[in-house]
């Protein structure tokens, strides 16, 4: 389903989403299954995995690669350029790698080179500048680490397991 006020330059997988105000240029990939809101941009060297959902007002630039089953949020920023200037244009951009099942809040900004790994969670309004370990709780500025999660969702505490096995 692509909306009728969207801008998608490339075929679309199935089941995928993709509402109003939404520009995806071509050479972008995204996979199957995936909802990405209102008022989004992606650009063409970007990659997306499945069952992703990006919420309104994300930015996704080149070089950024988010994995299968990754959750963003609304207005998260992205940043794979670690030193701007106008009218300065590098030869290559620094990339971000979201990997599997990881999930970034709201307005959370994400600066370029950064991994975040597996199962992640990186809470709202975050500012991102190291990478975040798989399972970790993130947030503040500069985001720390607060504790561990489950890739069901659940907290835990720093040395247990969950009950899901996961």
């Amino acid at each position: 389903m692509i909306h009728e006020k969207a801008i998608v330059e490339i075929d679309i997988a199935e089941d995928t989403k993709v509402w109003a105000f939404t520009h995806i240029l071509s050479g972008a990939v995204i996979g199957k299954n995936c909802n990405i809101g209102e008022g989004c941009f992606i650009e063409s060297n970007a990659r997306i995995g499945n069952n992703v959902t990006i919420k309104n007002g994300v930015y996704i630039w080149d070089e950024i690669v988010i994995e299968d089953n990754v959750f963003v949020g609304q207005n998260a920023s992205f940043v794979n350029d670690p030193y701007p200037r106008s009218k300065k244009y590098l030869d290559k951009y620094y990339g971000i790698t979201v990997k599997r099942g990881a999930s970034i809040g709201a307005n959370a900004v994400i600066l370029a080179g950064v991994t975040i790994w597996e199962y992640a969670m990186v809470g709202a309004g975050a500012v991102v500048t190291h990478d975040v370990m798989p399972n970790w709780v993130v947030y503040g500025n500069p985001a720390k680490f607060h504790g561990r999660i489950c890739k069901c969702g659940k907290k835990l505490s720093i040395w247990s397991k969950c009950k899901c096995g996961g």
